[in-house]
């Protein structure tokens, strides 16, 4: 269950340039020389200096799954989202069992009490589903470090840039689990591994084994492309893809969301179905 706030976002694009210098000789004597040596004579070579991309920024899932339908107007602040892409290909009986949970949800959305899910339990998303930007993401692009940082529940994602992979028992289980990552060309290939069984995304399940890969890229200096595969040789017949675009404006500025005793947006009641709040309740 998704709450949407609509946002403009979108972070100045900050270009890289190289710079050179040519080294000038001077002549001390009378006899004719040059005042210059070519690169060429020098021994020296026009090999071109690159520099990653920045994706330092403020973000926000793009097209807007949130915004006013064009044709009504009407805002699409309690909204379900739909699985991405053409969803997973489960084995069974995993397959059977996340279809009849999906059937469920779908039947109480439709008869107006949604079920609660850990968005609205104040459970912190984990690995994929905090790149799923219901709220704002802010990516900061340090030397070493690449970390994300979630707007709802103020949520921390480290990124460690030409680190090698721990081995599996190595890794403490967790929500985001491990990440690793290197630049292949203007391609920063994400890889994240140890994200908790309990961690679920659209509630499909995963074992200890899945790999999380992203490919994340500029297409334009304020839009992001974000393919993701998930691999998990126990639970999935073949590697599952979707892709997650966002845009970025530097006019935004991060706000806390935190789950105290109570989610701020929404009731859950004793059947575990939630509701919005009322203007009254919301404090």
């Amino acid at each position: 269950m998704k709450f949407a706030k609509t946002v403009l976002l979108a972070a100045a694009f900050m270009p890289f340039a190289s710079h050179s210098s040519i080294a000038k000789t001077q002549q001390a004597s009378a006899n004719t020389q040059p005042a210059s040596t070519s690169p060429q004579q020098a021994g020296a070579t026009n090999t071109p200096q690159t520099a990653e991309p920045n994706i330092t920024g403020v973000w926000e899932i793009w097209p807007d799954p949130f915004a006013p339908d064009p044709v009504t107007g009407e805002e699409n602040t309690f909204l379900e989202l739909p699985v991405p892409g053409d969803g997973p290909k489960l084995k069974e009986p995993y397959a059977s069992e996340w279809k009849a949970i999906r059937a469920e949800r779908d039947a109480k959305l439709k008869a107006g009490t949604p079920l609660a899910d850990p968005n609205t339990l104040c459970i912190p998303e984990g690995m994929p589903s905090v790149m799923g930007a219901i709220f704002p993401l802010q990516i900061l692009q340090t030397p070493g470090q690449i970390t994300v940082l979630a707007e709802f529940l103020t949520q921390t994602r480290r990124i460690y840039l030409n680190r090698k992979m721990p081995p599996l028992e190595d890794i403490t289980p967790g929500y985001y689990g491990m990440s690793t990552a290197k630049w292949e060309g203007d391609t920063l290939v994400v890889t994240t591994k140890g994200v908790k069984e309990d961690v679920r995304f659209f509630e499909i399940p995963h074992s200890d084994e899945m790999t999380i890969t992203e490919r994340i890229r500029l297409t334009a200096p304020n839009l992001i492309e974000n393919k993701i595969t998930i691999e998990d040789p126990k639970m999935l017949q073949e590697p599952y893809t979707f892709t997650y675009g966002y845009k970025r404006n530097d006019e935004y500025e991060m706000s806390e969301y935190f789950c105290e005793k109570e989610d701020p947006l929404f009731k859950v009641g004793e059947d575990g179905t939630v509701q919005m709040k009322t203007g009254e309740e919301v404090k």
